[in-house]
């Protein structure tokens, strides 16, 4: 089975296109393809598929054979691949993913190949219900929970996904992986979240350390990203342009009319391969 490795912003993903090869099982094929001793090693898959409602369908399972929804830097690394592949033949189209339609404008370098990619994220939900998260407000915004007797101030949004966005004023002393592991399963939230860590450099600039929900630890989210945006032009911390900074690369978000997300970014191949016939 052929397979490309990419990466964005820090997320490694594995894709396959389901246009040329059956696939019985997404989950076992993401739990093969993403061990990083024993196989290609990512975060996630992705699989290319038809859609009768857009130019193409993107499938996403996480690197512990979850579903996912939605994959901001995956579907950034999706779209360069689908179109210089020629899977899809025009710099703007449509991708079909399970948490609905996103528009993608691509700019391309003299050679045809793929330079940045943007995306039409839609807009965010800040509805409890819709997130999910079991409080009872009608938002969540600047909550607090004890966790190992700590108090943790934070904010949840849909961005396609759940998204937790905690600001700290020092993102290196926090154990990310602790408080993320723990919040990712926290009671309140009945169908787990992902969890931000926000360091603000200024209203146009900041950090972010990501806990993904079915991943663990990652060098960067897209979907993430935009959250954690929306959140602090929420709450008046961010203007409507940012620039992302995660742990393994750079995007930005941009907020227009009503909180629509377009995020912008690059993506890159890392390599191209086949698997053993008995993978």
């Amino acid at each position: 089975m052929n397979f490309t490795k990419m990466i964005g912003a820090g997320n490694d993903f594995v894709i396959y296109n389901g246009l040329e090869c059956n696939i019985d099982n997404y989950s076992e094929l993401a739990l093969k393809s993403c061990d990083r001793h024993f196989s290609v090693g990512a975060d996630g898959i992705l699989v290319c598929e038809k859609s009768k409602i857009a130019d193409i369908k993107m499938v996403y399972y996480n690197s512990d054979g979850s579903i996912g929804e939605m994959c901001g830097n995956g579907i950034r690394c999706f779209s360069k691949y689908v179109y210089e592949n020629e899977l899809v033949n025009k710099r703007e189209f449509t991708v079909e993913t399970l948490a609905g339609i996103k528009k993608i404008i691509l700019e391309t370098d003299g050679f045809g190949k793929v330079s940045t990619v943007k995306v039409n994220m839609g807009y965010p939900m800040f509805e409890a219900k819709s997130i999910p998260v079991d409080i009872n407000k009608d938002e969540v915004i600047l909550e607090k929970i004890n966790i190992d007797g700590k108090e943790i101030v934070f904010s949840s949004v849909l961005v396609g996904v759940p998204h937790t966005v905690i600001f700290v004023d020092d993102i290196n002393s926090i154990d990310i992986n602790d408080l993320g592991a723990k919040l990712e399963v926290y009671s309140v939230f009945p169908k787990k979240t992902n969890v931000n860590f926000i360091e603000i450099l200024d209203k146009n600039h900041i950090n972010i350390y990501t806990w993904e929900r079915g991943a663990g630890r990652t060098l960067g989210c897209g979907t993430g990203s935009c959250a954690s945006v929306v959140i602090g032009y929420r709450l008046g911390k961010l203007d409507n342009i940012v620039k992302v900074k995660t742990e393994g690369g750079q995007l930005q978000v941009e907020l227009q009319d009503d909180y629509e997300i377009y995020m912008s970014g690059g993506a890159k191949t890392i390599c191209i391969g086949k698997f053993d016939k008995n993978f």
